[in-house]
């Protein structure tokens, strides 16, 4: 060997910084009712423990004394009149959703549960600039109970392009202006994965920029709103669990898929671990 040939020394020093390793996640998981709706509620109470689930959520308030039993929570209670497509958009709806409002509020709050679902409504040729205004004037009638009693109002993004056409909460944006103008640490938005995946995509840019106002979250595979770990979804979901890990979300993931496995439990669990950020996450299965 040449004299001039010198050959480092490689110390610990000098070795490249390991990646810091991922957040544990603080969130803990949920699993919708209706996906599952094939299962008596009493089962899916007494598996959802041994699938990793604290949660089972879109219950309404004649189910907590059974989640009560269980020990279950449940994470967003369901049960809001008018549904998906009449909403807060419209003032003649708004009497029904406060009195529905100021009975569920107190009684959330008093089983020990976080949210209640609400919705925008749909277009049904309004503007989204008059239908945030209104929406807003509902909501003010809301908010202040919701602090008083700690329970979060959270309304659903949605996509109007395949599964609910013309939603006016269909894209971030637009429920962020509203979270905004209602300014209440009680009222946000429920971030739907699956739907959002469909509007807008750049679902991660989406969660490191806007959290503040996301107060659940919602799975499902796309395309065909099927199990996380398919060969053919698009969703790459161990990336998107560890960047709401990373905004030290600590509220809950609703698992909303519906199941095509023979096994439906056995999916649900695989997603739970497809959604848990730590030692023992796994990925999703690999094309054969």
């Amino acid at each position: 060997m040449p004299a001039w040939v010198s050959i480092p020394v490689v110390t610990r020093s000098s070795l490249p910084a390991a990646p810091p390793a991922a957040p544990l996640a603080r969130f803990q998981h949920s699993v919708c009712r209706w996906c599952y709706g094939a299962f008596a509620l009493e089962d899916l109470c007494a598996a959802a423990p041994g699938l990793g689930l604290a949660s089972i959520e879109l219950l309404k308030m004649t189910d907590f004394p059974l989640l009560a039993r269980h020990g279950l929570t449940c994470a967003l209670v369901d049960g809001v009149p008018g549904g998906i497509e009449h909403g807060l958009n419209r003032r003649e709806n708004h009497d029904a959703i406060v009195a529905f409002m100021h009975e569920a509020i107190p009684a959330t709050a008093a089983a020990g549960h976080p949210s209640i679902i609400c919705f925008s409504g749909n277009r049904a040729g309004q503007s989204d600039t008059e239908g945030l205004a209104i929406c807003a004037e509902g909501l003010a009638r809301i908010t202040p109970l919701a602090e008083q009693h700690g329970v979060t109002v959270v309304m659903e993004l949605l996509n109007s392009r395949i599964d609910h056409p013309d939603y006016q909460c269909d894209r971030t944006a637009w429920g962020v202006a509203l979270c905004e103008q209602v300014g209440s640490p009680r009222f946000k938005l429920l971030y739907d994965i699956y739907h959002m995946q469909i509007m807008e995509g750049d679902l991660i840019r989406t969660i490191q920029t806007h959290h503040r106002w996301i107060g659940h979250y919602h799975t499902g595979g796309n395309p065909g709103r099927h199990e996380l770990d398919g060969t053919q979804q698009e969703i790459y979901y161990p990336a998107v669990m560890r960047a709401i890990a990373a905004t030290g979300y600590t509220g809950f993931v609703g698992q909303e898929f519906i199941p095509t496995d023979a096994e439906p439990l056995a999916a649900l669990g695989r997603a739970v671990q497809v959604c848990t950020v730590g030692q023992n996450s796994v990925e999703p299965r690999s094309a054969p």
